[in-house]
């Protein structure tokens, strides 16, 4: 390739790939290559080049291979970049030349890519969510099975192993007896390998920056501040707490019309894995911490409980940012006591 600066748009598949270079002068080569002609392809780019390519399940293996050859890399946010999807002519080359054109005039919206750790944590975290979900379906189809047979269960019979073994005890037909053991092992093995899971993730978040400082406050164990880790990256990406607060999608939207202005729910456009640590954290926290107890019970009394519980997450969240930004360590989070050198 030419040694001018260009851009270059970049479709990605499984399996392939189709890139659009636009050059300074309009001029434009659209192609496509084999995944496994990455390397070769990242090798004719040098420094010159701009590059794009949309997030993806396989893009940050593909971005491992083209950070060092190239003079800029640009992971596109699908979420906010709409002119693909909504495209009435959605074809590769069409895909990539878009790519190349809004990239070209600096028109992208990025994609923060995360070191090799926090995207492992972060893969670990997801399984570990459908891994919960898929126990939470077995969970309630049994329980709809005792309800439709007049029987009520107790939510811990279901969280614990002696819980299994007395809804095992229960005799219906051979069918539904059959059943019922069936989703009580596959309940096991989630168990197990939930546990797994959760080891997996304290022990390597251990390794991750930030994570005895997160430690040090009341309410977050090794689990919570490895996942909060694995979404929130490095900390310098964010200038204030606000704007991780949008990041992990806990703002309200804001409607703006003339004279109007109309604050709704929370946006939810982050991770939701996140958000939900978030909240579990927190609620964890004001039991111990006066000052977010007397602040939840304010916004209770006012908005009611679950609005509450948003705010106290926010407020938390606050805490966590300058928790990170300013390496502190708390030595008695209960009374913001910080460890001194």
């Amino acid at each position: 390739m030419r040694k001018r600066k260009y851009c270059v748009g970049i479709d990605l598949h499984r399996n392939q790939f189709t890139y659009c270079v636009r050059y300074e002068d309009g001029e434009e080569k659209i192609g496509k290559e084999k995944i496994e002609n990455l390397k070769w392809f990242a090798g004719r780019l040098g420094r010159h080049a701009s590059v794009a390519v949309e997030a993806t399940g396989n893009t940050w293996m593909f971005c491992q291979m083209l950070k060092d050859q190239v003079g800029r890399l640009v992971v596109v946010n699908p979420n906010q970049f709409k002119v693909i999807s909504r495209s009435v002519k959605k074809t590769d080359k069409n895909d990539a030349k878009v790519l190349a054109e809004f990239l070209e005039k600096d028109m992208l919206p990025e994609v923060r890519m995360k070191d090799e750790l926090n995207a492992k944590i972060a893969s670990l975290t997801q399984t570990r969510e459908k891994l919960v979900q898929l126990r939470t379906v077995l969970k309630n189809k049994i329980n709809n099975i005792f309800a439709a047979n007049f029987i009520t269960l107790k939510r811990e019979e279901m969280s614990s192993e002696k819980g299994l073994r007395q809804i095992l005890s229960y005799r219906f037909n051979p069918i539904t007896n059959v059943e019922i053991r069936v989703m009580v092992d596959q309940i096991r093995a989630l168990n197990k390998s939930i546990q797994e899971l959760d080891s997996a993730i304290e022990d390597n978040g251990s390794k991750m920056d930030g994570f005895e400082n997160l430690k040090s406050i009341k309410g977050i164990g090794a689990k919570g501040a490895a996942t909060m880790l694995s979404v929130i990256g490095d900390i310098e990406d964010f200038r204030s707490a606000k704007q991780l607060a949008a990041y992990i999608g806990i703002v309200p939207r804001v409607s703006n019309s003339n004279d109007t202005v109309h604050h709704g729910r929370i946006t939810k456009l982050g991770s939701k894995i996140a958000r939900t640590t978030l909240v579990q954290c927190s609620l964890i926290a004001k039991r111990y911490n006066s000052y977010l107890h007397d602040f939840h019970e304010s916004v209770k009394r006012r908005r009611g409980g679950a609005k509450a519980n948003i705010a106290l997450a926010r407020k938390f969240l606050e805490i966590i940012f300058r928790t990170l930004k300013n390496h502190w360590i708390f030595e008695d989070f209960t009374q913001f006591k910080l460890k001194t050198a």
